[in-house]
């Protein structure tokens, strides 16, 4: 009689190897690692526990009934990243191409709906060749169910996607969804339709790179949030990233120690900006200052640069920051920084994180191209996304702070809780010299008069004063004590309760 110890451990040993060692040796050479690799990479060692080792495919047309690999290309299963909890898929390239069958479907629906009922995050590694041919509308049917849970879970559990492979057609809509799409240089891409279909329907020839690759996703469509050079630090780097994230939409981020002092002085910033208002410097600068230790973690960097995004800790704890680059564009908003700022306020009000925003923004910008692409839309949704926010929300000004612009940034009017300013900070409906152009436009021929119009103007309104007198700003703070005022703000708003009236949910401007 076998024993029957011997043969789980010989199906074990057989499911583990997915699609064959000659696959995962293609795999290999390719430069990726096979979809077992990446989750002991990506998860806490000997943490993984896994689901549905030997479920198989139901298929029965085009031979398939006589290939009935266990796993049925997908690992799913649960583990931990830091000790804490989080639910994972990883396609099986070596295993059918990583094909979505229904029952492959069936196994990511499972971990998704468990990490819903638990709350905690999905990872999802994503390296497949699209629908499985052979399963025609079943494989549809499978990657709607995949779908819809994606949509139920936004908001509840955070979702990351990591394409480390092809992600084609169909497959390509569930990272779409998720909160946070990475990619690998030159081993990944995303599409709806590839190269060969391009080809025959506008006769257009493109690269699958060209079409989809990383760089085009990460410059400029916007579809990724970032990109590694291989799997391993794309791996480490999400293992980064879920640190600075709570667990679900009623848990907060985890509290990390430091060993910065949060009253920490630093003279360096009183001489940021510089006293040509049309010199830029640049803002990573104060990000690192503020920060605890200097770290940062960005999304999007490569996007809309003329905006930064991404997140910090301060005290230990988890904020996101939203601030101006005044190196790029002299840190206008437009129709892409808009959408991104967006997104990214959305996601941090959504669970639970505080939102810090650094301000020297000198308005929209002008143009017929903006203005064709909908920037009015486009602007509303950071506006939008500002105003719904109920999230702690400190503002500090450094610079300009201009007309709508001022507004749509986290101003005391949009429900900013401290809004501070440097005495670098000029808040006005617009620039000196096309206010008084506008003003005194019978005096635009005499130049000597102009001149000390502007600077009358300058003057009266090119600081933070007249806002403050207002009370539009609380405080007007040493550019040195930034950190500690910065700290104790968001320390002093750790209990803020705030409630938008009940709806079913609203209508941005999409």
């Amino acid at each position: 009689m076998k024993d029957i110890h011997q043969e789980l451990e010989d199906r074990r040993q057989t499911a583990r190897l997915g699609g064959g060692q000659r696959r995962i040796d293609s795999q290999h050479q390719k430069g990726k690692l096979t979809a077992r690799e990446r989750i002991e990479l990506l998860l806490d060692e000997g943490s993984f526990e896994e689901f549905d080792m030997f479920k198989t495919h139901r298929c029965t047309e085009f031979g398939m009934a006589a290939d009935k690999p266990a796993g049925d290309g997908v690992v799913t299963g649960w583990g931990t990243i830091n000790g804490r909890l989080v639910y994972v898929f990883s396609q099986d390239f070596t295993v059918f191409g990583g094909s979505l069958s229904e029952t492959h479907a069936e196994k990511i629906c499972k971990i998704m709906d468990m990490a819903m009922q638990n709350g905690a995050p999905v990872i999802g590694i994503n390296d497949s060749g699209g629908a499985r041919i052979q399963e025609g509308v079943a494989s549809l049917a499978g990657y709607a169910e995949v779908f819809q849970r994606n949509i139920m879970a936004s908001g509840v559990v955070p979702q990351i996607s990591v394409i480390m492979g092809p992600c084609a057609g169909g497959a390509v809509y569930s990272p779409a969804m998720t909160d946070f799409i990475f990619m690998v240089k030159d081993s990944s891409y995303m599409f709806v339709t590839g190269p060969d279909v391009v080809k025959t329907v506008t006769n257009e020839v493109v690269t699958a790179e060209e079409l989809g690759g990383a760089s085009t996703h990460t410059r400029k469509s916007s579809v990724a949030d970032g990109a590694f050079e291989n799997d391993v630090e794309a791996l480490s780097e999400i293992r980064r990233l879920v640190d600075f994230l709570p667990l679900n939409n009623r848990d907060k981020a985890p509290t990390r120690p430091f060993f910065d002092d949060p009253a920490r002085v630093d003279k360096s910033l009183d001489t940021l900006v510089p006293d040509n208002a049309n010199a830029p410097y640049d803002m990573k600068e104060l990000i690192a200052k503020l920060a605890d230790e200097g770290d940062f973690y960005e999304i999007q960097e490569d996007f809309a640069k003329n905006i930064i995004t991404g997140f910090v800790r301060l005290e230990g704890q988890t904020v996101g920051v939203v601030a101006n680059q005044p190196m790029v564009l002299a840190g206008c908003l437009d129709i892409d920084s808009s959408r991104k700022a967006a997104r990214f306020v959305r996601f941090c009000d959504a669970f639970e994180i505080p939102i810090l925003t650094l301000v020297d923004v000198p308005g929209f910008l002008p143009g017929t191209s903006q203005e064709y692409g909908g920037v009015i839309k486009h602007g509303a949704k950071l506006l939008f996304a500002y105003g719904e926010a109920t999230v702690p929300k400190v503002t500090l000004i450094t610079r300009k702070a201009y007309g709508g612009a001022y507004d749509v940034m986290a101003s005391k009017h949009l429900r900013g809780d401290f809004n501070y300013a440097w005495p670098t900070a000029e808040i006005a409906v617009m620039g000196a010299k096309g206010a008084t152009e506008i003003l005194y436009r019978s005096e635009l021929g005499d130049s000597e008069k102009i001149a000390q119009r502007t600077q009358d103007y300058e003057e009266r309104f090119a600081n933070p004063f007249v806002a403050a007198e207002r009370g539009f700003i609380d405080e007007v703070i040493q550019p040195r004590s930034s950190r500690m005022r910065i700290c104790r703000a968001f320390a002093s708003l750790r209990n803020k309760k705030l409630q938008n009236p009940w709806k079913k949910h609203d209508n941005i401007p999409l």
